[in-house]
């Protein structure tokens, strides 16, 4: 991939990063059941870590000339372990590399171990994310199941741990 740009979210990005917000909170609703808000937006904690500058988070960028094509958010920048809190690639740019390329760049601005959350019944991100371990740390990871925190009736979510 070439052609891909991952860079450090900015200021500027609000508006890109808005929407490509709800792109990534729709696909994760068919895993999770969230419905939209009244007013058409979902819960965005972590996208407004991002665009408040929290020193915790970092956010990244994926363009492929000027479209917007994904983005990643990094939390726990001052923690031993990073995690990988959300990652979006649009879906025509899926399955063509796009993604592990732009994992593979936010994971070199940020070096030491790593987590990524996702859920079990999602067989793409089951996929995805354990190429992304191999890739990444050879056969150097781990995976586990963890409870979700304060929503016991939710299955577990998969951790990764390269």
């Amino acid at each position: 991939m070439s052609d891909l740009v991952v860079r450090r979210a900015g200021s500027g990005d609000r508006v890109v990063l808005e929407r490509l917000w709800l792109m990534f909170r729709h696909d994760l609703s068919e895993f999770q059941g969230q419905l939209p808000r009244p007013d058409g937006s979902y819960r965005s904690e972590w996208l407004e870590s991002v665009l408040n500058g929290d020193p915790n988070w970092a956010g990244y960028v994926f363009h492929t000339g000027e479209n917007p094509v994904g983005f990643a958010f990094v939390r726990a920048l001052t923690q031993p372990a990073r995690v990988l809190n959300a990652f979006f690639i649009v879906r025509p740019m899926r399955r063509h590399g796009v993604g592990l390329h732009a994992v593979q760049e936010v994971v070199a601005q940020h070096p030491g171990p790593w987590e990524v959350a996702f859920q079990e019944s999602n067989a793409t991100a089951v996929r995805f994310w354990r190429r992304v371990a191999e890739s990444v740390s050879g056969q150097a990871w781990s995976e586990e199941r963890r409870p979700v925190p304060g929503d016991p009736s939710t299955p577990p979510d998969v951790w990764i741990s390269f």
